[in-house]
């Protein structure tokens, strides 16, 4: 089940506060600026008559030090148009949204949203998933190069639902089960972050809280 899910925070920092590390995969843009940092991505993917099958996907990871504000957004769109029903059009559009940041008080504006629509396109498959994982620690860490090669080994889990022909519906069942396996790799990920800005975990803290992963899921099928 895709769900917020509160976890434990023990680790060194690695990176200096604030500072931006990126490791992108697909497309968007990312910046970090005096503690505001912004992310941008979108998937989109369009059929008609003359390309009656496309597929985008998008799969990017944006890492942030120490913020006190961030605005991200993350955008799946996917549009069949004019085919027809003896000849219909199959468009797949999924993005897949991780953000890191840490701090406290954090003002965090998210959006998450997909559309799928059919323009005059009767019989044809319209699919489009928006999947956004925003973790958030008390300080600042960077994801290993174990767990980045793992979600990498996920994007082409995810590029590989556009070269195969599985129904609509287990390509949703299958972008859902990769957005779990995302979660679980963010919250072990999560688990190793500081639970202060200087790294030391106060006495009376548990080793059990203070880093979230929150999970936003949006998707239309036509």
């Amino acid at each position: 089940m895709l769900a917020t899910a509160a976890l434990g925070a023990v680790g060194v920092a690695a990176g200096a506060a604030g500072a931006a590390q990126a490791v992108a995969f697909g497309n968007g843009s990312s910046s970090d600026s005096s503690g505001i940092a912004i992310a941008n991505n979108e998937a989109f993917a369009l059929s008609n008559a003359h390309d009656r099958t496309s597929f985008q996907d998008s799969f990017t990871v944006h890492q942030y030090g120490e913020v006190f504000a961030a605005s991200v957004r993350n955008d799946a769109t996917a549009e069949s148009v004019a085919c027809s029903p003896n000849a219909p059009c199959r468009s797949v559009a999924l993005s897949f949204q991780i953000i890191t940041m840490a701090g406290s008080d954090i003002h965090l504006n998210a959006v998450n949203l997909s559309n799928a629509t059919n323009q005059h396109c009767a019989g044809c498959q319209t699919v489009a998933g928006a999947y956004q994982f925003v973790v958030d620690t008390p300080g600042a860490f960077k994801l290993s190069t174990a767990d980045e090669a793992k979600l990498a080994a996920i994007h082409r889990q995810l590029d590989a639902l556009g070269t195969g022909s599985l129904p609509i519906d287990q390509v949703q069942a299958r972008a859902d089960a990769l957005a779990v396996q995302v979660a679980a790799i963010l919250k072990s990920a999560a688990a190793t972050a500081p639970q202060t800005a200087t790294g030391m975990r106060p006495m009376n803290v548990p080793a059990g809280g203070g880093a979230t992963v929150t999970v936003h899921r949006d998707f239309q099928q036509h």
